[in-house]
């Protein structure tokens, strides 16, 4: 072997020293080549649209699944007779007397819908609210008619007292302050009243401090251990509610709602309303309004694995109905793309006001 000095330049040695550059061995040799060769497979484009091509694929692959067994359908009960008011801000929603209610019963279970949410509007209204647990009240009589007329619905009876107060607060007040711990035991005796008419769950949307244990421990006392609470945990004090306030005659006299219901701004006191509400006893949970507080929908089902309901309130349906009505959105397409936004989110139930139309466009897929 000659000495390194006297070595021919690219003449191979041993080790391969000295090696003249070739196409194979240029910039670094083989294994580089092969590294290459490599990053070029891996940024290779990747056909997402390959399991897009028909229905039945999409379909097939589909992550998120939508049923009519999800949806929750809210109706207004008044006291009367003969009547079927429509609400002007919610068009195809009316307030309808017992006597009329099986015109919209039918309706729903033509649909296949299997769940109902119960708001009732007395005609006489107090400062306490007295008509909310009256056993002879009209929500009270509306449950009985509904279990012995379709025993196969579900009932939730709303538990609150705004739509029953002379003053439209969701407790007792005194002065322009609203009562929390005053409040409880007419809560209480709310929901009792509406278990022993039927109800098969109860529903409490008052936002009162501690209301869950309350009703928790005067429905065990009074033999209806077995009936679940649905807890509006995340109730915020939303804008959205207003045409609500019209179908349920339950607008505040004075001020409004922001000491007690929640902050719009607070994300993480969400998520300690929610399982304070399970501490207390509640079975299912719930995130009212919907669409504006998904990212809550998504974080509460990510920490905890209670039913997780979300509320497609009133201001949501209408902007949706104005807008349809107008021709500026497809309405189908749009009601089912928010349908399934909730369920994305995480929320197992949707109560909303488009149920009906929901369960046929279903039908239609």
């Amino acid at each position: 072997m000659q000495p390194a000095a006297e070595r021919v330049p690219g003449e191979m040695s041993a080790a391969g020293i000295g090696r003249k550059p070739g196409k194979r061995h240029a910039a670094g040799g083989p294994l580089q080549m092969r590294k290459r060769k490599g990053r070029r497979r891996t940024e290779a484009m990747k056909r997402m649209r390959r399991l897009r091509a028909n229905e039945t694929l999409r379909s097939l692959v589909r992550e998120t699944q939508l049923t009519r067994q999800d949806l929750i359908y809210p109706i207004f009960v008044i006291e009367g007779e003969g009547i079927a008011n429509p609400v002007d801000s919610m068009p195809g929603i009316r307030q309808y007397s017992i006597d009329r209610l099986d015109e919209e019963l039918e309706r729903v279970c033509a649909a296949g819908i299997t769940a109902l949410m119960l708001f009732g509007i007395p005609s006489h209204k107090d400062e306490t609210g007295s008509q909310a647990y009256c056993d002879d009240g009209v929500t009270q009589r509306a449950v009985r008619h509904i279990k012995q007329a379709y025993p196969q619905i579900l009932v939730i009876a709303d538990v609150c007292l705004c739509e029953y107060t002379s003053h439209g607060h969701c407790g007792l007040v005194c002065g322009e302050e609203i009562l929390n711990d005053e409040t409880l035991p007419l809560l209480a005796k709310m929901a009792v009243s509406l278990a022993a008419a039927g109800a098969d769950i109860l529903a409490p949307s008052d936002m009162m401090d501690g209301r869950v244990a309350a009703i928790r421990k005067a429905l065990d006392e009074n033999g209806f251990q077995k009936k679940p609470i649905m807890a509006y945990s995340a109730k915020f004090a939303s804008g959205f509610y207003g045409p609500f306030r019209e179908a349920a005659h339950s607008a505040p006299g004075f001020g409004d709602r922001k000491t007690y219901q929640m902050d719009p701004a607070n994300r993480r006191e969400a998520i300690r309303e929610c399982l304070a509400d399970i501490e207390e006893g509640a079975d299912i949970i719930m995130v009212k309004p919907a669409l504006a507080y998904l990212d809550v929908v998504r974080e509460v089902a990510d920490r905890t694995d209670y039913p997780l309901a979300a509320y497609n309130v009133s201001g949501e349906y209408a902007m949706v109905k104005a807008a349809a009505a107008n021709g500026w959105i497809d309405e189908k397409r749009v009601v089912m793309e928010i349908m399934l936004g909730i369920r994305r989110a995480g929320a197992k139930m949707i109560i909303t006001y488009h149920a009906p139309d929901v369960a046929r466009w279903l039908d239609e897929e």
